[in-house]
């Protein structure tokens, strides 16, 4: 049996690809303002948004033409600083299967990965489920 999963308020889904609209600035954003509401929030990542916590992301993205002086973080970055900031609140899960099946073998170390038969054990462990994006 794995590892149990801490109750949440919110369970967060995130699948497909991580950089095609801006729903992963919005979900970071919507993570954010529940934590520093007191919120206790679980998020699973699926399909291409395993993506979003791969070391070799590196700290911060590329340069921006429009601002070259001005450094912003990778999203492994911002996630990381997010579990930093909210240990006892905010638990990152990534699906073992679409990270394999994407060549995802990088995550930062707080990523947890779990199987795709695990996703049930997450599911209960929660009073609300969100979805966003598809694969």
């Amino acid at each position: 049996m794995g590892r149990p999963v801490p109750y949440t308020d919110v369970m967060v889904i995130l699948m497909g690809a991580p950089h095609e609209s801006d729903q992963t600035t919005s979900v970071l954003r919507l993570l954010q303002a529940m934590l520093e509401r007191g919120g206790r929030v679980q998020v699973w990542t699926c399909g291409y948004a395993t993506h979003l916590t791969r070391q070799a992301l590196g700290a911060a993205k590329q340069r921006n033409v429009a601002a070259w002086t001005t450094s912003y973080p990778s999203t492994a970055t911002l996630v990381q600083d997010m579990l930093a900031a909210f240990p006892d609140q905010l638990y990152w899960y990534g699906c073992q299967f679409c990270s394999d099946d994407r060549g995802v073998h990088d995550h930062v170390p707080e990523v947890v990965l779990r199987r795709p038969s695990a996703f049930a054990a997450n599911s209960a462990a929660t009073g609300k489920t969100l979805m966003v994006g598809v694969i």
